[in-house]
């Protein structure tokens, strides 16, 4: 007996309109669900099988709206299958590099073999003498075997071997931490703004450590002081697209590529303020990781105003006069970088600050607009929300006013005025020595908010939230504070404007 012929379908059918929309756009990508949408996936297969059977039995079109209507209400109200949330993004742990002694740089030592450079002249040493008498760094702070050399040693191969003398131990370290094969990463993000060789230096550590053919490496070069921030957001838009995936952020600057030799003040500020450090940082979307982690990623933020011409030229690699390459500090800097803060930061206290504060400062901005122009706005506290602040290490003028921004006291600052004291600027990686720092204080409690912000060039201001999932105590042992914490903090000296 033949089978029953089934019906044929009107174009301008609201059955055969819908049916056309299922099986062209939905069931196409069926196969490429991933694992998190498979209810979501189940659901639509039992819509297009209903759907099916409501075209076979030509029933009425009220039928098809209905299901489809059904279909939408559960979508919105997040009912069920639709209830579903991405995979919490994990920080399991992190390192930081401890340079050796030999590489450290007293004042005396860097200004003698800075008068012994013929590209220097008096007044170039004089004036980088004074910039690091009133930096804020102390004589303990690193520079590369290469910039110790006289001259300095500024080709290829040495910037080669300064990143392999950051990187190496910082992997080790990190996956011995975390008890971890190098070819269990799945997601490898390296930053490095100054230094963009090829092959790339995620390329340099697939190599060294024989890493997976498939795994995903990431250079990111550029970026300044912020990169470090922004490798935790690419590496937590890569983690809520792959399940069960192991991702390593390595932040670094490779100084000796870096080093100006001219006489441009504008320029000499890098070699001054500029110190080795960088940091390997282990991140995680697997559930099993929320009882051994240290902490969560809770969101990250990015804002830039690079689209200015005035921000965009602050902070510049280029040229001086006599064709030597250097980047330039203009003096628009602090302006430029208070204006992106304050853009920054409204966007953050719209996230994370409670209604109550909220509410209150619209109320003080309506008031000193339309009725007491001469009252002032009220600004509410981030400590209402948040118990930690890493904060760009670029000097103690500039911790100051992101402190004032804030109303920070000497206690929120103190992490960000010591990693300047004893390590100096470190790029992108000073944000996890001040973390290091908290945690060989034992400050940081079980359920404690951090807040990390990086600024860079461009101007960019990036920064993420983390919370605390497990209590952190015994860190002073193996963290790069080790030999000193007991020793902090210091009375900080008063700031000096160097002229």
């Amino acid at each position: 007996m033949d089978p029953l012929p089934l019906p044929e379908l009107k174009q301008d059918s609201v059955s055969n309109t819908i049916g056309i929309f299922l099986s062209t756009v939905l069931s196409k990508h069926l196969y490429s669900i991933p694992l998190e949408l498979l209810p979501f996936s189940t659901l639509i297969l039992a819509f297009m099988s209903l759907e099916g059977l409501f075209v076979f039995h030509k029933w009425e079109p009220i039928f098809h709206v209905l299901l489809l209507f059904s279909f939408l209400l559960l979508f919105l109200l997040g009912v069920g299958p639709f209830a579903f949330k991405p995979s919490s993004v994990y920080l399991v742990d992190f390192s930081c590099f401890k340079p050796p002694n030999c590489c450290k740089v007293p004042f005396s030592h860097f200004t003698e073999h800075a008068s012994m450079i013929e590209s220097f002249d008096s007044e170039s040493v004089e004036f980088m003498a004074k910039i690091l008498a009133s930096s804020g760094l102390s004589e303990d702070t690193y520079l590369p075997p290469a910039l110790h050399c006289i001259p300095p040693k500024t080709h290829q191969r040495e910037y080669v071997k300064e990143a392999e003398m950051v990187l190496f131990p910082l992997m080790d370290d990190l996956l011995s931490k975390a008890k971890l094969s190098p070819r269990d990463i799945d997601i490898l993000i390296i930053n490095c703004s100054g230094f963009c060789p090829s092959p790339s230096l995620s390329s340099i550590i697939v190599n060294k450590y024989s890493m997976r053919s498939d795994v995903k490496s990431y250079s990111l070069s550029g970026m300044g002081c912020s990169a470090g921030a922004i490798g935790i957001d690419l590496a937590q838009n890569l983690l809520k697209t792959n399940r069960n995936s192991i991702a390593i952020v390595l932040s670094t600057e490779i100084l000796s590529a870096g080093w100006y030799s001219g006489r441009e003040r504008s320029m000499l500020l890098l070699n001054c303020l500029f110190r080795m450090g960088s940091a390997a940082v282990l991140l995680t979307n697997k559930k099993e990781a929320s009882k051994s982690s240290k902490y969560k990623l809770l969101r990250t933020l990015r804002t830039q105003t690079a689209f200015e011409d005035k921000a965009y030229l602050t902070v510049i690699r280029e040229e001086d006069t006599g064709g030597k390459l250097g980047v330039t500090i203009n003096k628009d800097l602090l302006q430029a970088a208070g204006e992106i803060l304050r853009s920054h930061i409204t966007i953050l206290g719209s996230q994370i600050l409670p209604f109550k504060a909220k509410l209150r400062h619209a109320i003080s901005i309506i008031r000193m607009k339309f009725i007491k122009k001469s009252g002032k706005i009220y600004m509410p506290s981030f400590k209402t929300a948040i118990q930690h602040f890493c904060l760009p290490t670029s000097g103690r003028a500039v911790i100051r006013e992101i402190a004032k921004a804030l109303k920070l006291d000497e206690r929120d600052i103190e992490a960000a005025l010591m990693t300047l004291h004893r390590f100096g600027n470190q790029s992108s990686s000073s944000m996890w020595y001040e973390l290091a720092y908290m945690e060989a204080k034992e400050r940081v409690k079980e359920g404690d908010k951090v807040w990390l912000l990086g600024m860079g060039t461009g101007p960019k201001c990036n920064s993420f939230g983390l919370e605390c999932v497990r209590p952190i105590v015994g860190e002073s042992k193996k963290n790069p504070w080790s030999d000193c914490i007991n020793l902090y903090p210091i009375e900080a000296v008063p700031s000096k404007s160097p002229t």
